[in-house]
């Protein structure tokens, strides 16, 4: 494997969708709902069949029958539910058809946005989904990948960043979060949740994870081409250009290169097709006739779409609820451990599940990129989280009510042994206040004991019918 001098090679056609996780302010689903749809957004529904050609581009479409058999019947009710409800993925749906272009320092690259999606999920999360087509004349594959390299980046982090920006109806835009969240989705920032930019300095917008978007890729080469190991690890690591141009790969040892492509990659149809999964990147190279890799490409809109949607879901989750504990004070907090114990138990049993494609091949795609997630892990971290929250919430009620079985005995006693004895005989039928000024130190502290006991009776049963009305509503708002 020569790697001193890479080879491009054209391609026929590249198709991306790319993912920007984001975290929602708390109860916002209805109002950012009702924004999206007055904006233009429909709702997406499996049984509406005209949204199989609408959002994918003028030569793909997603069959929602096919869909809707891919994935298990209790998955299907989390990603495609039949009508608006938060336990659901609510995908709100736009259809495009702009073209803009990105300016990058060796050349310029035209594009088609085709669609746009805003998918609110559980747990106050959310992803934008752009799907775009490049439509540069005749190009490489380094071209495409440096493309997707570059349009990823939201927010310009390093100098060749600001080499680049966004030309879209006579507007320039140096940022590519400036043109989604000004020409595409000018209304969502406000329903943001800003509170993971506490302590930032530079950043602009609250991301979940850093200031770039996943990629979903697919390139359809020639059907003569060789598609080499060099070929699917430039593709999954997103190893564009260097700063001459030229093709470049972000490694040189071919061994490396053979184990990276062995570990993250799918070659059940090699040699004409291979899928590969990296952190931020799942990626699909394919040189099969025209017919054949149009159904590559479908898949790659439809059903895989929403296998990586999911996984990065369960991913975020995690690792929100995982900060969460490391945030929670235990001692002075117990409102917010019972509502982290609530929040991981509810994903637990309504959202992390490993069987949910029907077909095989589907189902070791989704077990690929769980992996290359590193989703069981921390799974198995959150259910570690939340048996140290029962221990201590165990604990810590057992002490309560230590505390309070010591409070009432010992008013018990003192009651029974002074108040019943001494004053309760002034406390019948009208009130005798005169005869409390002949009372002596006993009578009078039988008669404070009386009365703080009331009161102590009278809070405790106000502050049990506050907690249990709390959990009440807490549990009807789930």
């Amino acid at each position: 494997m020569e790697l001193n001098h890479l080879k491009d090679k054209p391609i026929r056609e590249a198709c991306y969708q790319m993912l920007f996780p984001f975290s929602l302010s708390a109860d916002c689903h209805k109002k950012m709902r009702r924004t999206l749809m007055d904006e233009g957004f429909t709702p997406f529904r499996l049984d509406d069949m005209d949204q199989e050609k609408a959002y994918y581009g003028p030569n793909h479409r997603v069959s929602h029958r096919d869909m809707e058999r891919y994935y298990l019947p209790f998955t299907n009710h989390v990603l495609f539910p039949h009508e608006h409800h938060p336990e659901g993925f609510q995908r709100m749906s736009k259809r495009l058809d702009i073209r803009a272009v990105l300016h990058m320092r060796h050349f310029e690259a035209p594009f088609d946005l085709y669609s746009v999606d805003v998918v609110l999920c559980p747990f106050d999360t959310g992803f934008i989904t752009l799907r775009v087509g490049l439509v540069k004349a005749s190009p490489t594959f380094t071209e495409a990948i440096a493309f997707a390299e570059r349009l990823r980046v939201l927010q310009d982090a390093h100098a060749e960043d600001h080499d680049a920006w966004v030309a879209y109806e006579g507007e320039t835009y140096e940022e590519v979060q400036d043109f989604i969240f000004k020409a595409i989705v000018p209304h969502t920032v406000q329903y943001l949740d800003r509170t993971p930019m506490d302590g930032a300095y530079f950043e602009k917008l609250p991301y979940l994870i850093d200031e770039r978007m996943y990629v979903i890729a697919y390139y359809g080469l020639p059907e003569d081409a060789e598609i080499t190991l060099t070929d699917r690890y430039r593709a999954a690591r997103l190893d564009g250009m260097d700063e001459d141009g030229l093709p470049y790969i972000s490694a040189s040892h071919p061994p490396y290169i053979e184990q990276y492509c062995r570990d993250t990659g799918f070659d059940r149809w090699a040699p004409n097709t291979y899928y590969l999964t990296d952190e931020s990147c799942f990626c699909c190279l394919t040189r099969l006739p025209g017919a054949q890799a149009a159904r590559v490409a479908n898949k790659m809109y439809g059903e895989y779409y929403y296998g990586l949607l999911l996984n990065l879901f369960h991913r975020i989750v995690l690792l929100k609820l995982s900060n969460a504990y490391s945030r929670v004070r235990l001692e002075r907090t117990p409102e917010q451990t019972e509502v982290l114990i609530r929040a991981i138990t509810t994903f637990s049993a309504k959202y992390d599940f490993l069987e949910v494609v029907s077909q095989s091949q589907g189902r070791e795609i989704f077990v690929q990129i769980r992996r290359m997630y590193g989703n069981d892990e921390l799974f198995d971290d959150v259910k570690m989280t939340l048996t140290d929250l029962y221990k201590y919430q165990e604990n810590a009620t057992s002490k309560r009510s230590s505390y309070l079985l010591t409070v009432l005995t010992i008013y018990t006693v003192i009651s029974g042994i002074y108040g019943m004895n001494q004053v309760i005989d002034d406390l019948e039928g009208p009130i005798r206040w005169g005869n409390m000024n002949g009372y002596s130190p006993f009578q009078w502290l039988a008669l404070i004991v009386i009365m703080s006991g009331l009161v102590v009776a009278f809070l405790l049963s106000a502050n049990i019918l506050w907690k249990w009305g709390r959990d009440l509503i807490k549990r009807l708002r789930a």
